[in-house]
């Protein structure tokens, strides 16, 4: 059984306490880090790799960056998402570990909305959807692509939606493209084994949005046809969400059965 998270820890320097408490707490085999905010000569590598895991990193200063974290070999990395070579935001890392096709994405905002940047975050999942059609091409492979989507996928993963319904989190076109990319025949893991709503992975700093459970959930880990048939388990884990200098993300997870 291997169990592999996805976390966007925003700003894995700042965030360090908390990473190194969680591995050593969880003890998940594959973690998919997002916003790393860091590149390879900033990157905490030592510290990591002191906890028995491999490291692979896409990297950029300040903004974005993405990582996979393994107690197995990290092989065959791929970094950037295919289909615009002048796009130079580190948001796309894929491996294999084991027999596991892994994938860590930070998928951008798009707000304000309408504008530039919702233009970019639409192309960006019109090439993710693309790339990921191509991958289940290989269908002998089990394919687990996790990250901070930055979309709410539907009302219920959403404490409030008609505040948010003008936000590029949850616009129709968004929530369209999130459908679309399921539709390709993935799973959504947490979904798939969790059918209560209003369960988060995302509280704001600002409000007290924390102390009164207003969240939404968009961070996802999406499984091919065949990762989907090994689950065993998912769920939301709370507790680093709640302890001092925290991420405004928590972590989400799941375990897939050995082949």
């Amino acid at each position: 059984m291997t169990k592999i998270a996805t976390w966007n820890v925003n700003g894995v320097r700042a965030r360090l306490p908390r990473v190194i408490e969680w591995l050593t707490e969880a003890g998940p085999d594959i973690v998919l880090l997002q916003e790393i905010k860091a590149t390879e000569e900033t990157f905490p590598r030592m510290e990591i790799e002191d906890l028995g895991y491999n490291v692979a990193i896409s990297g950029q200063k300040s903004f974005n960056g993405v990582a996979i974290f393994a107690k197995r070999p990290i092989e065959d990395v791929v970094i950037g998402l295919p289909g615009d070579e002048t796009d130079e935001q580190a948001r796309y890392i894929e491996a294999f570990v084991g027999d596991l096709r892994v994938a860590s994405i930070y998928l951008p905002n798009g707000n304000p909305a309408p504008g530039e940047k919702f233009d970019y975050k639409l192309a960006w999942m019109k090439r993710l959807r693309a790339h990921v059609k191509n991958l289940l091409t290989h269908d002998d492979e089990a394919i687990v692509l996790g990250g901070d989507y930055n979309v709410i996928p539907a009302d219920e993963d959403c404490y409030d939606p008609p505040a948010w319904a003008d936000d590029a989190l949850a616009r129709p076109e968004s929530r369209q493209q999130f459908r679309a990319l399921l539709h390709l025949g993935l799973t959504d893991a947490f979904r798939a084994l969790n059918p209560e709503p209003n369960v988060y992975s995302f509280w704001d700093y600002q409000a007290g949005a924390w102390q009164k459970d207003f969240g939404i959930r968009i961070d996802h880990l999406l499984l091919s046809p065949h990762a989907a048939d090994r689950l065993s388990a998912s769920g939301i884990d709370k507790k680093p969400r709640g302890r001092q200098k925290a991420s405004d993300h928590t972590p989400v997870w799941c375990e897939i059965n050995d082949a």
